[in-house]
């Protein structure tokens, strides 16, 4: 009787916890809190795009002109830096050796071209006048010996070739003097005027090598050309620097004024609207917003390389680059930080589509 009644009685039983096992079983589970709240638009209708903060002179990649190896660093992460400051410098040792050749090189020219524009000598033209002094006396003296010759012939004392030895001699010294007074004259006029520009144009030569050899010297301390502070720096002591490099040197940026560079999607294009307000919010603290004052669009719109991480994130798209001024709220933010950026739109944007 027992077995009778427990096998029915058992079905049911299990019927009914199969019953209740799948009734709980279909309940929606419990929402759960997200652990990083998102961002909430203020706007009713908005743009979305991710933001990222950036200098107001954007991020300055400063490199080397020469490749090198690096012999000094003059700043670190944070340091204030002005125009003209050394950030770092690059082994010059071969540069500085060309420049004393150099200017050895140009200061013999110099030396040179002033010697050829004081002549002649003090001391040369007395040597000169006396040595014409003296042709001037052998020319009597031949003279006189060949009118005395003639004078012999005559009286059969000399022979004829006698008289004409004389008359080559008295020649020659004639010719001697002639060409001494020439050469007077010469050391009196000094340089000639295409010698000295042949000479100052070697000078000039070698003074703009050594102007050369200075700029390939300068180049190797590379400074900063704006003020700013120094964000990132990748040099090291000893590092050899290539150029081109792979990366920056130094990362310079004036952050004294933050800007927001934000992307927006070219599907939103039509929707976007400068004169509309916008605001952004730090990733992980969507209660802290502050506001974007409009700066500027760049229009040309670019391949999306700044990526957000997210699941549903297009990346195949391109992207309109919009700038903003970030109107201090307090908040502490970083260059390369991620904000999520809302931007209104207007009613005549609405009133268009």
């Amino acid at each position: 009787m027992i077995t009778h009644y427990f096998l029915p009685t058992a079905a049911i039983g299990l019927i009914v916890f199969a019953a209740m096992h799948v009734a709980g079983a279909s309940k929606d589970p419990p929402l759960a809190e997200p652990p990083i709240e998102p961002s909430h638009a203020p706007f009713a209708r908005a743009v979305a795009g991710a933001g990222m903060v950036e200098p107001q002179t954007e991020n300055i990649a400063i490199g080397s002109q020469v490749p090198g190896v690096v012999t000094q660093v003059f700043v670190e992460v944070g340091q204030r830096v002005q125009a003209g400051d050394p950030l770092f410098q690059l082994d010059d040792r071969i540069q500085q050796a060309d420049l004393k050749a150099r200017q050895a090189t140009a200061a013999a020219a110099e030396a040179q071209l002033t010697q050829m524009q004081r002549r002649p000598r003090p001391e040369e033209l007395p040597v000169a006048e006396a040595q014409v002094a003296e042709m001037e006396a052998n020319l009597v003296a031949r003279r006189d010996s060949l009118a005395r010759a003639k004078r012999l012939s005559a009286s059969k004392v000399l022979t004829a070739e006698d008289v004409v030895s004389r008359q080559q001699e008295y020649q020659k010294a004639e010719a001697q003097l002639a060409r001494m007074k020439a050469q007077l004259k010469l050391l009196e006029a000094g340089t000639w005027q295409y010698d000295l520009l042949a000479q100052q144009a070697a000078l000039d030569e070698a003074l703009a090598q050594v102007e050369q050899t200075k700029a390939e010297i300068a180049v190797r301390t590379v400074r900063a050309l704006v003020e700013g502070e120094v964000l990132q720096v990748n040099v090291r002591l000893g590092e050899f620097v290539a150029a081109p490099s792979n990366q920056p040197s130094i990362v310079l940026g004036n952050i004294d004024l933050l800007h927001v560079r934000v992307d927006i999607d070219e599907h939103d294009i039509h929707r976007f609207s400068a004169n509309a307000p916008a605001v952004a919010t730090v990733r992980g603290r969507p209660d802290h917003e502050f506001a974007l004052k409009f700066v500027r669009v760049e229009p040309y719109v670019v391949p999306k390389r700044s990526l957000t991480g997210d699941s549903t994130e297009r990346v195949d798209t391109r992207v309109l680059q919009v700038v903003y001024k970030i109107e201090s709220n307090g908040e502490r933010l970083y260059v390369g930080q991620q904000v999520d950026v809302s931007i209104g739109i207007e009613e005549a944007v609405l009133a268009r589509r």
